[in-house]
């Protein structure tokens, strides 16, 4: 299993036991829904701030990521222009 399959598994679980918890308390409706709303909007800052951690994560490895494909590549340039150097020596010796 992934670890975001089970991140999101987690926190869905988290979310369902504390919906689960108001239901069940001893509390008149009204309070319930202001717990559940401010319990809601405590999980939505808390799921932003990981989007946010996780695009800056991803955002880093692209750009990691490109600097070694431009790397390689520049690597790769530098062989064939040095191999095409050394076909047309050769051709020249030969002729």
């Amino acid at each position: 299993m992934s670890k975001g399959k089970f991140a999101f598994g987690a926190l869905l679980g988290a979310a369902a036991g504390v919906v689960a918890g108001f239901l069940t308390a001893p509390k008149s409706g009204k309070e319930t829904r202001a717990d559940l709303k401010a319990k809601a909007e405590e999980l939505k800052s808390e799921g932003e701030k990981k989007a946010a951690e996780v695009k800056k994560q991803g955002e880093k490895l692209y750009d990691e990521g490109k600097k070694t494909v431009d790397d390689y590549r520049g690597r790769a340039e530098r062989a064939v222009e040095a191999a095409k150097g050394e076909f047309v020596d050769d051709n020249k010796k030969k002729s």
